[in-house]
């Protein structure tokens, strides 16, 4: 098994914050998504009716940026080869659209920890924060991780 590159459950902290690089959502992505998810709905999928549409333009689909966002923080390092489970999403708000050509990327907060030692670490919860490239936040919310403790 490689050696982990993340965090351990015992060196996350309350209030401990974290930042992601910075991706472009793509023509490609939009319409590998739709082939992928069988979500074809229009505003993501046709120039002409989304010109008319209250966003005037096509928009990513909501679960892509999700998707996207769960990438982004496995770029920041913290979380590769420590995560031993992706648990729950809460309180996850769609708050702006994201467009083709938008750049995201993902601030998190840890906003509480609990041990669980028979499952050989802990839970973290991190408070998500989905930006674009001016700062706006496109969605936001909870995610919660099971996390493995340091070695002993």
């Amino acid at each position: 098994m490689p050696a982990a590159r993340g965090m351990y459950f015992e060196e996350f902290e309350v209030g401990q914050k974290m930042f992601s690089p910075g991706r472009t959502i793509t023509e490609t992505d939009v319409v590998g998504f739709a082939g992928l998810s069988g979500d074809y709905n229009l505003i993501h999928t046709d120039a002409e009716y989304s010109k008319n549409s209250p966003f005037g333009a096509r928009v990513a689909h909501g679960l892509l940026g999700l998707s996207i966002a769960s990438g982004l923080a496995l770029r920041t390092g913290v979380l590769e080869g420590t995560v031993m489970a992706f648990r729950e999403i809460n309180s996850w708000k769609f708050v702006k659209p994201i467009f083709i050509g938008d750049t995201i990327r993902v601030e998190m907060e840890i906003v509480e920890t609990k041990a669980m030692k028979r499952l050989g670490g802990g839970k973290v919860e991190l408070l998500f924060n989905v930006l674009n490239q001016s700062d706006e936040t496109t969605m936001k919310g909870v995610w919660s991780v099971l996390v493995m403790g340091k070695p002993e």
